[in-house]
Formats: C-alpha cells, sequence, structure tokens
C-alpha cells in the first residue's frame, strides 16, 4: 500500500537544493561528529522542563537539524550553536511538535544576516510548510528589512523540499537515507490524494551510523534501515501513560467514543513500546539504543527509567534515556 502510494505521490519528483545524488555515492570525509538531542518531548503537551523534539549533529563544524519541535531554538542558544550557521533541516513528518520551531529557527537565522540558503528536505507536504512559514515570516522580515541591517527578502532564502525515500541528502560529511514509516497508516479512510507521509532516518558519516525511527509503528523499513547501526535513538510510547494525560487535561471527557477510539488505535499502532523498541533493536543488531520522544507525563513526572529497564528485557545492548541537551559520539 505504501509503495503504491508514494509512486503516485512522487511521480516525475525532481531532487532540488544543496545535495547532488550520485548513482554510486561519494566518500565521505572523515568526520568529528557529535549528535546533540536538543529536545526529547512527544507533543502536542508542552513541558516545563523538556523541548519538543529536535535533534542536532554537527560534524566537521557543519551543523544538521533533525525536526524542529517548540524550544528548538533556545536549545540551540544553550548549546552555543551559531543560529546562522543552521542551513540544513530534514523532517521526519508534519506533527506540530516536529515543525512547531522550523519558522523561527529559518526566521533566527535570517535576523542574524544569513545570506546562503536554508534548505528544508521531508515528506510530502515539506515545500508547503516551508511556504507557509514565509508567509507568516514574511511580515516582520520586511519591517526588519526597513529597520536596516538585512537587505535579502526570506522567499529568496527559505527552500522546502518534498523528497521521496532513499537517499534524499548527501556532502562531504553526511549522507542521509530516508524510508517511509507506518506512522500514519491508522488513517485508513484517508484518500491516496491526501495520505500523509511519515519518514525515519538513517544518517552516516565516515565513521558512524546514526538511526532516527521518528514517530513510527513497527514496521520492516524502519527496521532494515537501523540494520547495523551504531546508535538508534528511538521513540518511545506509552498508550496509557498517553490516555491519562487526556483525562488529566480534561480533553478526554469532551471526546466523542469515536474519538476516543481512534487516539487510542493512533497510540497503539503509530509509536513503539518498550519491548517492540527492544525487539526491533535486537533485530536489526544496533550497538546501543537513545530512547527520546517521550511520551509526557502527569503530574511532572519525568523518572523514564522504568521504560529503559523494559527496554533491557528485550534489548542486550545499552539503553539511554535521552534528556534535552544530551551529546552521543
Amino acid at each position: 500500500m505504501i509503495k503504491n502510494l508514494l509512486s503516485i505521490v512522487f511521480a516525475g519528483l525532481v531532487m532540488h537544493g544543496a545535495c547532488a545524488l550520485a548513482a554510486e555515492p561519494a566518500a565521505l570525509a572523515p568526520a568529528s561528529a557529535r549528535f546533540i538531542t536538543l529536545g526529547t518531548l512527544a507533543g502536542p503537551f508542552p513541558s516545563p522542563t523538556r523541548a519538543q523534539f529536535s535533534n542536532l549533529l554537527t560534524v566537521n563544524g557543519k551543523h544538521y537539524v533533525f525536526d524542529a519541535g517548540d524550544g528548538v531554538v533556545r536549545r540551540l542558544a544553550q548549546a552555543k550553536v551559531r543560529l546562522q550557521d543552521i542551513g540544513v533541516i530534514f523532517i521526519t513528518h508534519h506533527h506540530d511538535d516536529h515543525t512547531g520551531g522550523l519558522g523561527m529557527l529559518m526566521s533566527a537565522a535570517w535576523d542574524r544576516n544569513r545570506v546562503e540558503p536554508i534548505h528544508v528536505y521531508g515528506p510530502p507536504k515539506t515545500q508547503r510548510l516551508v511556504d507557509a512559514a514565509v508567509a507568516y515570516y514574511k511580515i516582520s522580515a520586511d519591517i526588519r528589512i526597513k529597520d536596516g541591517g538585512r537587505t535579502i527578502p526570506i522567499e529568496t532564502l527559505w527552500k522546502g523540499h518534498d523528497v521521496p525515500p532513499g537517499l534524499i541528502y548527501q556532502d562531504e560529511n553526511i549522507r542521509v537515507t530516508a524510508a517511509a514509516n507506518n506512522h500514519f497508516d491508522h488513517h485508513k479512510d484517508a484518500q491516496e490524494a491526501s495520505h500523509e507521509f511519515s519518514y525515519s532516518y538513517k544518517i552516516q558519516t565516515a565513521e558512524r551510523t546514526f538511526v532516527i525511527t521518528g514517530d513510527t509503528g513497527p514496521n520492516p523499513a524502519t527496521e532494515q534501515l537501523a540494520t547495523g547501526a551504531d546508535i538508534l535513538f528511538s521513540e518511545i510510547n506509552s498508550v496509557q501513560e498517553r490516555k491519562q494525560i487526556l483525562i488529566d487535561s480534561g480533553q478526554w471527557q469532551k471526546m466523542t467514543p469515536q474519538e476516543q477510539d481512534r487516539i487510542m488505535v493512533q497510540a497503539s499502532k503509530g509509536h513503539l513500546s518498550a519491548q517492540e523498541v527492544g525487539e526491533m533493536a535486537t533485530r536489526a543488531g544496533v550497538k546501543a539504543v537513545v530512547l527520546t520522544h517521550l511520551t509526557p507525563r502527569g503530574g511532572g513526572n519525568d523518572d523514564y527509567s522504568a521504560w529503559a529497564e523494559e527496554t533491557r528485557k528485550y534489548f542486550a545492548g545499552p539503553v539511554t534515556v535521552a534528556k534535552d541537551l544530551m551529546e552521543f559520539k
């Protein structure tokens, strides 16, 4: 089903932007790489202690952002990254806990006199997302141009690219491969033309391979992508915790029974439990697992150690619960 939908959506698609994709990928330069979990919270509920989902990979001094949830700009500032140096961004899918900070990130880079394009790669509707951000932030940008100090219109710098699964980006430092996962497969009543897509990403440097599951349920494409990875950055979800926070917020009580059923299907089929993370990591032969995109918990509880212990029942390697601004090499 996914393959058929992809062939329809991506028929005639032409690659754009900063990457030049060759039939045989070029060799990557020796890398000094660090991966920072900027934001580690699943949405849509905010938290006073965690930003929503975002990650930074820096290789040989060049920065690459993977998802841009709310709080990404502040976390980059805390990581002492110059915002004007952000020019390559990858989006896994279009839930706002993965995109809510994208416009602000691009605007902050532009405000700091970035003159080179900012390229955003992702599944279908990524270009629409960037175009919408241009429309939103152009009002402010045009005023700042009148204020002085800037002359380049933001629409000439912000570039959105809808890319198909496969090798979607490469430069001298990294190679990025996307796989379509099943995060949105519960949209059974969706028409093919409006079907939403969600990606998992494999990022290769000369020495290391990182895989970001994005939001997904168990699926062969993500598992294959993760084969042999040095670190699997995996989402982890608790259906019961999701339900409880909806109850605590009063949202559950306002839903119809059909809405309640649908959100529980999404929570159970479109996400990964601790057992599913551990089993996938074992089958894929990854070296280490980092649990991230953590389901918000009620009462300010930020202790996810039990989730790591549950994952270790099914995976013998190291398991770490990510925190914002945690660094991996």
